[in-house]
This record gives C-alpha cells, structure tokens and sequence, in this order.
C-alpha cells in the first residue's frame, strides 16, 4: 500500500518536521527552569538573593517556547491528518474499484459483512497507523534521545538511572504486544460477523417480522456482538495490566532520580533545580516510551487490518478483461456453441451441459423450464457474470471471454426477478439505464415497462423518491421500473429474467406488444415460469436437467414436446389467454 502514501511524501515529511521543532521546545524547557529555581529563586550563585527579573524574563521566554512548540504542534498535527485522511479516502476509492471487479464468486469468498468491514473499520484503524507514525516515531525518538542526551549533561548518574530504566520498560512493551498481536486478527473476523448478521436483518427485516423471528434475531446478533466484546475484553485486559506496571517502574525511576539527586546535592555537585530539570526530563522520556507502547499497539491492530485490505487489493478479477472493443457486421446475435458451467465450489457438478443455441438479431427467444434447471445460469453466461467451464459463449460472433467487460455489458440490458432499486427519485432509478437520457426519453421507457400510470398517479410523479431497496413500492411497480431501466439503455440485447413474475397477465401482455412494436430490432431473452409470458415468442426453449430438451414456436412444442405439453396443460388448459 506504499504507492498510496508516496504521493503525500510532502505531507508525509512537513508533519515529523514540525513534530520535531514542538518537542525541541519541551525540552528546552526543563533547563530554563533549572535556572528559574537555582538562580531566580534560590540565588544559588549570589549568596542566596533571588532574582525577580531573571524569574520575568526566564518565564517569557518559556512562555515564547510554548506559544513556538504549540504552533509547531498543531501544523504536525494538520499535515499528520492530511496525509493519514487522503491516504485513507485513496485506499478507501481503490479497495471499492476492486470490489466492484469481483465475481460473484469472489464476493460471496469475502462475504458482504466482511467487505463492508474492510471498506470502512479496517481503512480507518491504517488511517490511524499513518497519523500516528508520522508523527508519533519522530516524537519519541527525540524524547528518547533528546532526553536522554540531556540527562547525561545534567549529570552522569542521572543518565545511568535513565539507561536502566529503559531497557525494562521496554521488555514490558515487547511482552504485552506479543500477547495482544494475535488477537487483532480475531477481532476483526468477529467484527466481520457483527456486520454480516446487521446486514442480514436489515435486508430481511419483512421476512423477520413476516415469521416473528425478532427474538431469534436479537439472540444471534447478541450472541455474535457478545463475541466481539470478549474479544475485545482480552485485548484491554491485556493493557490494562501494562499500563500500571509501566507506571511502577516509572515511578521507581522519578523516586531513584530524587534519591541519586539528593546524595549529588550534599555533596555540592548538582543544584535542586537539576534535580526538577532531571525529573521533567525522565518524565518526558517515559512518556515517550509509553507513546511508543500505543503507537506498537496501533502497529499491531493497522498491521491486521493492513493483511485483510492487501487480500482484496491483490485478489485478481476471477472475471479478466479482455481486449476487443471493435464493431462487428451482426448485431444482437447471441450463440451458446457446447456450452457446459459448473458453478465454483460446487465439486463439478454440473448445472448446465452440451447447450447448443443460437438466437438471430431481431428475435424473442422465451426460456422455460422447472426451478433450478439453469435458466438464469444461462443468461448470466451472456455478459460475464460468471464464465463457462466448457464450450464457449459468443456475442455477434466473437467469443464473450475476448470482449472488453464495458463494451460487453453495454450490449446487454438485463432485468432480473429481485428488482434492485437505489435510494433516490424513480427518475434515476430509470436513468442508470442511461445517465445522459432526457425526460422524454425516460417516459417512453417508462410507457413501453407498463409504469407511466403508476408513476403519474404520485404526487411527485418521477421526482417521488424510493425507499431503500425500493421498500416504498410494490413488487410489481419495482420490476417495471426495473424494466423502465433496462429497456433506456438501449442496447442491442434485452433479458428478462423472471422480471415480469409480479406483473398480473394483461399488463404483461401489454408490455410485449410495446416491446414488439417500438423495439423489435433488439434481441430479447425471457425467461419466465408461465407459458403466457412466452407464448407468444418466435422461439421457446424448453430446459431440462441442465440441457434444451426441445426448441421451437408453441405450436411445434404443443406437438413434439411432452415437458411442454405438461407445463401447458398444468397451467392453462381450459384458460383462454388470448381473451
């Protein structure tokens, strides 16, 4: 994740900068005290008078010092943040462009609760790492060897004190973070579950009431947030013992510097305000050591989140890209040539074998079948969701694997069963179909799917704003406007995958006859469980058991196909569907 951080190099070195004049400044500050004390109040040179306006003047001076160190640490602190926020919103904008590459089969891998995870806690926790290393390294490693170096110039057994006193602390440091190190991993996997299950009920919020599953809802959610707090109870248990025992040892140090310090001043070799000096400067070195123990614990949970936001990084499109973008002599033309598709994980077994199918430009080809016998798994072939294990996919002629994904996709339109909607005006929900259609142009989309009326009847009309998942709507107005969208788009094929299954006979019927009449040079594709959805297609496929047991107009099927035959008489004998 360097290359995300290389282009903030200059905020990346103005913040240490900075950090480095506001520590300079606290440790300025202990000698000028030692001198306020020795000289200004004790008069330790001038036989015991004190010096009021050295006290003045001393006392400005550290005033000036702070004003200059606060001012230094403030524009550490804004160049600090600058790096870690745009780091973070660069990373942030990248992890999601690789998730919007995955494969179904890489997203459902990762799973949404954990990609959510990743998107937002896991970043922030490295936005942290960023900000605090910037700027915490440089500030104590000048506190260690700032102070340190003071120490010793105030007197030799001072520095020795110090020179202990180091060494145990930081042991501690090494032997708490190997305890806790581990546990980030977990922590955030359990985070993962956390957000798995929220997401879960959200989204299924009107099954879980429709089954009065609540209490069984708040009893796993309990149970995975109980998880989480345990695991988070291990990891402030842990430092919860470091902190006091760091205390201790700091502690021993200020009493062994008094004690030291006390023997030196009967022995007229330091003053009481070196003692004051000595003790401000161990202070400020144990307090860097401390920071060093959070800046560590930062280290260790941003290195956990850093190892889960690389494997979506480096997790390569299991869809790859390929390079023709060129125009072609036919269009709208779609071939199955021996098709076979395993889905992944699934131990080879095969959902569809030897598919042998070619639709002409032009045509309505209706796909009809039993549930489960791979209908969709056959248009999702089309544009790419998932590739083919065996024989090959061709769009106008030419292999769908050797197409550019964009140029691909924006030759299909395809609208599914499970109508997804966004949060936003039934206007735009239409114009995903294209972003640049005008407003005549989204109503005749809208006339042709059957949705005008119902949109017109609104208040608002194509400004009335969805609901999330287009909650606001019924199942039926959500696939029209679903198929409002795709038929926008434009493009040269059109499926219908069971996106007409909420939709009453007659308004079905109306909606193909609009398709027939204003759209009949695009290729469309219906898949649908009712005859009367298909009935009146040039060609119906009929599939069985993973391959097309028979293919031709409802006449020729009504003759030569018994699975047709029994799906007909099941569902419509004795119906009139034309009246």
């Amino acid at each position: 994740m360097f290359k995300h951080l290389k282009k903030y190099w200059f905020f990346a070195i103005l913040a240490p900068l900075f950090m480095i004049g506001e520590v300079s400044m606290d440790l300025f500050q202990p000698a000028i005290m030692r001198t306020i004390v020795d000289e200004g109040v004790l008069g330790v040179s001038s036989g015991g008078v004190g010096n009021l306006s050295l006290i003045i003047s001393e006392g400005l001076k550290m005033l000036g010092l702070v004003a200059l160190g606060g001012a230094s640490g403030v524009l550490s602190g804004v160049f600090a943040n600058m790096c870690g926020q745009r780091f973070g919103n660069d990373l942030r904008k990248d992890c999601f462009c690789g998730i919007m590459s995955f494969s179904f089969e890489q997203t459902d891998k990762f799973s949404t609760g954990s990609l959510v995870t990743r998107v937002t806690n896991d970043i922030t926790q490295l936005q942290n790492l960023v900000t605090q290393c910037i700027r915490g390294f440089v500030r104590t490693g000048t506190f260690l060897f700032g102070g340190f170096f003071c120490m010793m110039s105030l007197h030799v057994s001072f520095g020795v004190v110090t020179a202990c006193t180091i060494p145990l602390v930081v042991i501690m440091i090494v032997f708490f973070l190997r305890k806790a190190s581990p546990i980030f991993s977990v922590l955030q996997k359990k985070l993962d579950r956390v957000n798995s299950v929220m997401q879960e009920n959200v989204a299924g919020a009107r099954v879980v009431k429709a089954y009065v599953k609540e209490e069984r809802e708040k009893e796993r959610f309990g149970t995975a947030n109980r998880e989480l707090i345990d695991t988070q109870m291990r990891v402030l248990t842990i430092f919860a013992y470091m902190m006091p025992l760091m205390n201790i040892v700091m502690n021993c140090a200020v009493v062994a510097v008094i004690y030291v310090g006390s023997i030196e001043v009967k022995a007229g070799a330091v003053t009481p305000g070196t003692i004051m000096a000595a003790i401000t400067y161990l202070s400020l070195i144990l307090h860097g050591i401390m920071m060093l123990a959070m800046i560590f614990q930062t280290i260790s949970r941003g290195s956990a989140s850093a190892r889960r936001i690389n494997e979506v990084l480096r997790c390569e499109p299991a869809i790859a890209s390929g390079s023709f973008s060129g125009d072609t002599s036919v269009h709208g033309q779609v071939e199955f040539r021996d098709v076979s598709f395993s889905y992944p994980g699934s131990g080879g077994e095969a959902v569809l074998s030897g598919i042998n199918l070619t639709v002409n430009p032009g045509e309505t080809l209706g796909i009809l079948g039993s549930t489960g016998c791979g209908k969709s798994t056959l248009v999702s072939l089309i544009p790419r969701f998932y590739d083919v294990t065996g024989g090959a996919v061709l769009l106008d002629g030419v292999d769908v694997r050797e197409y550019d994904l964009k140029v691909l996709r924006d030759k299909v339109a395809i609208a599914l069963q499970t109508s997804e909607l966004f949060s936003t005006t039934i206007r735009e929900n239409i114009k995903w179909g294209d972003p640049n259609a005008t407003d005549e142009e989204v109503a005749r989309a809208a006339e042709v799917a059957q949705a005008a009326e119902f949109i017109n009847s609104k208040e608002e009309g194509y400004d009335t704003m969805i609901a999330e998942k287009g909650m606001s709507l019924s199942g039926g107005q959500k696939q029209r406007v679903a198929i409002s969208r795709a038929i926008l788009k434009n493009a040269e094929i059109l499926i219908f995958d069971d996106s007409t299954s909420a939709l009453d006979i007659k308004t079905e019927a109306r909606l193909y006859d609009a398709l027939r009449r204003e759209y009949a040079g695009v290729t469309k594709i219906i898949i649908a469980q009712r005859i009367a959805s298909v009935k009146g297609a040039d060609r119906i496929a009929v599939l069985d058991n993973g391959g097309i047991s028979a293919c031709g107009t409802h006449s020729e099927l009504m003759e030569t196909s018994e699975i047709y035959r029994d799906i007909y008489n099941s569902q419509l004998k004795g119906v009139d569907i034309d009246g």
